[in-house]
């Protein structure tokens, strides 16, 4: 038998028990991808991460992402999580790390620079490893009904809902108020409808729903049943390609532009994300989540 370290985290927050949990595997060099994915299955998690020695030596690590049901090719939470982890240990196999971390990940390269605020916590800063994808507007109809909404809670003034993407696919959903943004509930014969609808798309049916509540403030949730996810608390890769959106959608040609996302509170795990994003001569040139993250529990796994 082998045991293996692992930590867990509460990502986008300071406080304990808020934001979203998020599991790494410290070493997974000796795990199976079958292994992995009970291993995340048994956490529950929304995601689970798994520390491998990168196969270019320029970089950091290898991190493997895992969903209960699936692996998947990059996600917000799980780099922040895994940054902040790693730079508390201070070294990874064998080699001390700095601020400028390179994460190998099926969506590719994922930078990432540690920071620090005010009181001395640390900040992850991830740039989204993709460019901002956009498919063509998917009916109010069947989104509402997927989410057990009427159609006029959902806005379509500055966009309508639509599959975006700086890494991983999400449905972006602009909502008329917090009322709604509460009453939101997966329809699943509906959503899967709607993911065989659009199954050129190759969607997992992760719908974002977000409502504005102040300058470039937003107040969101997250919903991907068919990953076995029925709520997310903290999606920075949603959150993440929602604000390279709404930044293209500005007609302002050249901007940067910070966008907090407020996100869990209905689940009563407040999480905050702040993404920047920046357009250059009308395309969005990067795209940077940020956030902080808390230790929580630390063990070893006897597989």
């Amino acid at each position: 038998m082998t045991t293996i370290p692992f930590t867990t985290l509460d990502v986008f927050t300071t406080e304990p028990f808020k934001g979203n949990p998020l599991a790494v595997i410290l070493d997974g060099c000796s795990l199976s991808q079958v292994q992995m994915q009970a291993i995340a299955a048994e956490f529950g998690y929304s995601e689970t991460t798994f520390v491998l020695p990168p196969k270019d030596a320029a970089n950091t690590a290898e991190v493997r992402i895992f969903t209960p049901v699936a692996e998947i090719p990059f996600a917000g939470h799980p780099n922040v999580g895994t940054a902040i982890a790693l730079a508390q240990q201070g070294a990874l196999f064998g080699q001390a790390l700095g601020d400028e971390l390179r994460f190998e990940e099926k969506a590719g390269l994922v930078k990432v620079r540690l920071g620090r605020d005010d009181n001395q916590a640390l900040i992850a800063t991830i740039r989204a490893p993709k460019p901002l994808s956009v498919s063509d507007a998917i009916s109010v109809a069947s989104v509402a009904k997927a989410m057990l909404l009427q159609t006029d809670d959902i806005v379509v003034a500055n966009h309508a809902p639509a599959f975006v993407s700086v890494g991983l696919k999400f449905i972006a959903v602009e909502l008329a108020g917090l009322d709604a943004l509460a009453r939101a509930k997966p329809n699943l014969e509906a959503l899967a409808e709607l993911v065989k609808t659009h199954e050129t798309e190759q969607t997992d049916g992760a719908t974002f729903l977000y409502c504005r509540v102040g300058d470039d403030h937003i107040r969101a949730r997250m919903f991907s049943p068919f990953d076995n996810v029925p709520e997310d608390p903290a999606t920075g890769s949603a959150s993440a390609a929602l604000g390279a959106y709404l930044t293209q959608l500005s007609s302002e040609p050249s901007m940067t532009r910070t966008i907090l996302v407020e996100q869990g509170v209905e689940m009563g795990r407040r999480s905050l994300i702040t993404i920047t994003a920046e357009k250059v001569d009308g395309r969005i040139a990067s795209v940077d989540i940020s956030g902080q993250a808390i230790s929580v529990m630390q063990g070893t796994i006897t597989v």
